[in-house]
C-alpha cells in the first residue's frame, strides 16, 4: 500500500476515534470523498481491506490503525 494511502487511513482513523471514541468503526469508503475522484487509489483500499486482510465492512477504527501502522 502507497505512503498516501496508509497516511490517509491513520489521519482519518485519529480523527474518529477523537470524537468518537475507541469503539467507533470504519469502512474503507471513510478514507475517501463521496464523489470517486482517484478509482484507483480506491481499488488499492478497497483490494487492502477486502482480499488482503478479509475484513468485514465495518471494523473498529483502532483495529484498522494498528493494522497499518504495524505494515510501515
Amino acid at each position: 500500500m502507497r505512503a498516501e494511502l496508509k497516511n490517509k487511513i491513520i489521519e482519518v482513523c485519529n480523527k474518529k476515534i477523537s470524537s468518537k471514541g475507541n469503539s467507533v468503526g470504519v469502512s474503507f469508503y471513510a478514507f475517501f470523498a463521496n464523489k470517486n475522484d482517484n478509482p484507483e487509489l480506491l481499488m488499492e483500499a478497497a483490494k487492502w481491506w477486502i482480499e488482503t486482510h478479509k475484513l468485514d465492512h465495518f471494523e473498529k477504527a483502532v483495529k484498522i490503525k494498528q493494522i497499518v501502522e504495524s505494515s510501515y
